[in-house]
């Protein structure tokens, strides 16, 4: 069950603003919304608290941290019941490689992104983690040649 809150026009300035800086002073971020800072910290803990707003984190350069390679990764299994969906689901957790899973509807049963290095340690994914994953039948990957865009700010 997925709950939605109610957001004014202010608390959306926040969020995009949050989005864009998440290291903003909350003075600062209280004068471009037009609150006072005790005012606008309220509305920041409140969005805290209610959950949307589920942490604060910084992003690194991909390429720069030495992981120029992207591929996403369709898997499929040999079963789809609770228990091989939570073996599969459990291992990949601790990987750390796998940047996203996400389970699907479809012709497939998982799709990740995953980064790598080069083509060895591309190679080395394959065949050491990602067919060794429990449940693990196939293994499809389509690698980027560069990323176009790429966010994780909502459109609120």
């Amino acid at each position: 069950m997925t709950m939605t809150i109610e957001l004014d026009s202010r608390d959306r300035s926040i969020l995009r603003i949050l989005q864009q800086d998440g290291r903003i002073t909350n003075s600062d971020l209280a004068e471009r919304v037009h609150l006072s800072p005790s005012a606008c910290l309220r509305r920041v803990r409140q969005l805290e608290e209610s959950g949307l707003i589920r942490g604060y984190a910084m992003m690194l350069d991909d390429k720069i941290a030495g992981f120029p390679g992207t591929a996403f990764v369709f898997v499929t299994l040999d079963q789809q019941g609770r228990a091989s969906l939570e073996s599969f689901e459990q291992a990949v957790q601790s990987l750390p490689e796998i940047l996203e899973c996400h389970l699907l509807a479809g012709a497939h049963d998982y799709l990740m992104r995953v980064i790598y290095r080069d083509s060895a340690d591309f190679e080395r994914i394959h065949t050491d983690i990602l067919t060794q994953l429990p449940g693990v039948t196939r293994v499809q990957s389509t690698l980027t040649l560069r990323t176009i865009k790429k966010t994780s700010a909502l459109p609120v």
